[in-house]
Order: structure tokens, then C-alpha cells, then sequence
């Protein structure tokens, strides 16, 4: 049970350090993340469409 109490004190403790982001910052990751899908999402598309058209030139 001390061992339990010891882990959620430590939990408790590093919480405080923790600082989150603001409405800017929040928005300017979001943004990051989306560009960063779309880009290999269009990579991943054109990737695909290329192999499978080597795939029936060849097949």
C-alpha cells in the first residue's frame, strides 16, 4: 500500500511541472500536425498510384 501512496505523490509532484499550452500555441501545433498529415497522405497517394501502375505495365 506505501508503495501505491509513494507512486501517486510522485505523480502528484510531477503534475506541477507540467504547463500547457495556450489557445496560440494550441492552434499553431494543431496546424503543424495537420500540414505534416496531408503532406504524407499526399505522398503515401502518389506512392501507391505510381507502384500500381508499374504493376500493370509490368503484370
Amino acid at each position: 500500500m506505501k508503495k501505491i501512496a509513494q507512486f501517486f505523490f510522485g505523480v502528484k509532484k510531477e503534475m506541477k511541472k507540467v504547463r500547457f499550452p495556450n489557445k496560440k500555441e494550441m492552434a499553431t501545433y494543431s496546424l503543424a500536425t495537420i500540414s505534416f498529415i496531408i503532406v504524407f497522405a499526399l505522398f503515401f497517394v502518389g506512392a501507391d498510384a505510381i507502384l500500381g501502375a508499374i504493376v500493370k505495365v509490368l503484370g
